[in-house]
């Protein structure tokens, strides 16, 4: 990974400037650099070692595709979990089919893996209107972006995934078109330009995003409904571990579920790919049924402990533990001694510790709380003690 800032952009041969964005040139990092608040920082951590690989990783993977459509819930009845968003949109939804009009658009935000293009999917559904699917990073240039909004249908949804990664050009053409239905379109060049406005289709604009924090004022504020999804709970998550397991014609009991939903890190994405996998090893070694036992045991094998911890997560605790006294430790250096990149730790395999409360992120570095010395049958010493 490579963060240029405003000295080192100047490099010959690792970047080239092209319709405002930084892309590098240097081969094995991450190919599309964002400006933001003067300061450039990597848009993509698909290159990051292990990221792919790990089972627990809430990022969508390409094998993920086929079992997520099949197993999506169509309806807000068939939606599990977060009840403070399904009602709102509920009455969000409700409200525009009897006003007859398009429903306001929607900005969904919060971790991945989390529903929320199922719940986009599910707005269109439950209006009873046509559903468009595109992402931030896939819209490149001016013309795409209004050949769509230019043949919506009326009242349809066009869904953005990673809205925030949507190039400031682009987010220009949006706000006209999201508040008046209107595209204002410069046709030549110089001082013979003029500006044509076009008329679109009143739609609902549906955005989703892990990271709400890097929208810009303008496009945050044309949104009417603000939408929180959190982690779930172990009950929601054996809920939809046993729904799954009939969808796919998997016998599974109620204390495999359990387990299986309590390694799941809060996300079913996550509790999805793990009953996957439970299931081929209950097909080969447990006579096809997932039982507390057969469950256990598969997980073992995948190396995914009770917490839902996989290999890099111990390895990141032990890390602080061992080699640093409980810490606190940089963010660089813890980087450096787990052969990370920083920002994988920062984004990707700190949230979810913090968030169970296993380390915690002070100004002068990273902590492990006693949970993470209890986890691991650590006893504290003095100094370490006096840390919590």
């Amino acid at each position: 990974m490579v963060r240029f800032d405003q000295a080192g952009i100047d490099a010959p041969g690792y970047y080239r400037v092209c319709d405002g964005c930084v892309y590098a040139l240097k081969p094995g990092i991450a190919s599309r650099i964002l400006s933001l608040y003067h300061r450039l920082t990597v848009a993509t951590l698909k290159n990051t070692p292990n990221l792919k690989e790990r089972i627990v990783s809430a990022a969508p993977v390409e094998d993920d595709s086929p079992f997520e459509l099949k197993l999506r819930p169509q309806r807000l009845a068939e939606f599990i979990g977060q009840d403070k968003v399904k009602e709102n949109l509920a009455v969000a939804i409700e409200a525009a089919r009897s006003r007859g009009e398009a429903m306001d658009h929607v900005l969904l935000y919060g971790p991945p893996g989390l529903g929320k293009t199922t719940l986009a999917n599910i707005i269109a559904n439950e209006l009873g209107v046509a559903f468009q699917q595109t992402s931030g990073p896939t819209l490149q240039i001016k013309g795409d972006l209004t050949a769509i909004l230019t043949n919506l249908q009326a009242k349809q949804v066009l869904f953005i995934d990673e809205v925030h990664r949507l190039q400031p050009a682009l987010e220009e053409i949006l706000y006209s078109a999201l508040e008046d239905y209107k595209l204002d379109i410069i046709i030549g060049q110089g001082p013979s330009a003029r500006t044509h406005t076009m008329d679109v289709q009143p739609f609902t604009f549906v955005g989703a995003t892990t990271r709400a924090g890097l929208l810009s004022a303008p496009l945050r504020s044309r949104f009417g409904i603000m939408l929180r999804l959190e982690f779930y709970t172990h009950k929601d998550l054996q809920i939809i571990v046993e729904r799954s397991a009939e969808i796919l014609g998997v016998a599974i009991d109620d204390e495999g579920a359990v387990e299986i939903a309590s390694r799941s890190r809060g996300t079913p994405r996550i509790a999805n790919r793990l009953l996957r996998r439970v299931r081929d090893y209950a097909q080969v070694r447990g006579g096809g049924k997932i039982d507390k036992r057969t469950a256990q045991a598969a997980l073992q094998m995948l190396e995914v402990d009770r917490h839902g911890f996989d290999e890099v997560d111990r390895k990141l605790l032990l890390t602080i533990i061992e080699k640093y006294q409980g810490g606190p430790v940089g963010v660089n250096t813890l980087a450096a001694a787990l052969a990370e990149e920083p920002d994988a730790i920062e984004e990707i395999y700190e949230p979810f510790l913090i968030q169970i409360g296993f380390l915690n992120r002070t100004p002068r570095g990273r902590v492990a709380t006693m949970l993470a010395y209890e986890h691991f049958g650590i006893t504290p010493n003095r100094r370490q003690t006096s840390l919590f």
